[in-house]
C-alpha cells in the first residue's frame, strides 16, 4: 500500500510540476504575447530562442531545468520517508524515474494550458540531473556532437533521447557496479520517457525526411 501511496504522490508531483511551462511563462510574462502562436507555435526552448531571443530562451532554460530536477528529488523524498525503496539501502532510485516520466507528460499535455505544451525534451534531460548526473552529461555531448554535425535540433534532440535508456543501464550496472536486474528494471523504467519525447518528434520526423525541416543557428531569429 505504501509503495502504491508512494507511486502515485511521485506521479502528482511530477505531472503538476512538469505542467508548468516556462516558455509560456515567461514570454507572456516579458513580452506580453503567447509562443503558442509565434513561430512554429510549439511551446518549447528552441521556439522560444527564435521568435523572443536569448534572454527569454535563458530563463525558459532555467524554469525547465529546474521542473525536472525539483520532480525528482520531491518525489525520491517522499519515498525515503515512506520507506519503500529496495532493501536493504532503502534505494528509492526506481521512483524517481515515475516523477520524470510523468513530468515529461506534464510538460506535453499541461493541466494549465488547455493541455496543449511542448515536446518534453528539456524536463526529459533535467531529469537525469537528479536522476544520474553522468547520464545527463553523457547525452548533452550526444546531443552537442550531433547538432554540431547536422545542425538540426530535432535530429540532435531523437538521437540523444533514443540513446538514454542504454546509458542508463550501462551507466548503473557497468559504471555503478548494480545488480543487471536493479540496472535493467531502470532501463525500462526509462523507456516510456523515450518513446514519449521521440513520438512527440513525429512531425519533425516527417519534415526531416521530406528535407524541409530547419537547420539551428545562432543568427536565425523570426522577426516580431
Amino acid at each position: 500500500m505504501k509503495v502504491l501511496f508512494a507511486l502515485i504522490i511521485a506521479a502528482a508531483i511530477g505531472y503538476l510540476l512538469g505542467s508548468l511551462n516556462f516558455s509560456i511563462i515567461v514570454v507572456q510574462l516579458v513580452r506580453g504575447k503567447d509562443i503558442r502562436t509565434m513561430g512554429s507555435r510549439n511551446a518549447g526552448l528552441t521556439n522560444t530562442y527564435r521568435c523572443c531571443g536569448p534572454a527569454c530562451a535563458g530563463l525558459t532554460l532555467l524554469g525547465d531545468l529546474l521542473k525536472g530536477v525539483v520532480a525528482v528529488a520531491l518525489a525520491r523524498l517522499v519515498a525515503g520517508w515512506l520507506k519503500v525503496g529496495f532493501l536493504p539501502d532503502n534505494d528509492v532510485h526506481y521512483i524517481g524515474y515515475i516523477a520524470a516520466f510523468f513530468a515529461i507528460i506534464g510538460h506535453v499535455f499541461p493541466v494549465y494550458y488547455g493541455f496543449k505544451g511542448g515536446k518534453g525534451v528539456l524536463v526529459g534531460a533535467a531529469s537525469f540531473i537528479a536522476l544520474d548526473f553522468r547520464v545527463f552529461i553523457a547525452l548533452l555531448a550526444i546531443f552537442i556532437v550531433t547538432l554540431a554535425l547536422c545542425k538540426f535540433v530535432s535530429l540532435s534532440s531523437i538521437i540523444a533521447t533514443a540513446y538514454g535508456p542504454l546509458a542508463v543501464f550501462l551507466m548503473s550496472w557497468i559504471v555503478n557496479g548494480s545488480g543487471f536486474g536493479r540496472s535493467f528494471l531502470y532501463l525500462i523504467l526509462s523507456l516510456p520517457m523515450a518513446v514519449m519525447i521521440i513520438w512527440m518528434h513525429r512531425s519533425n520526423i516527417e519534415r526531416l525526411m521530406n528535407n524541409t525541416e530547419t537547420k539551428f543557428s545562432f543568427s536565425s531569429r523570426i522577426a516580431d
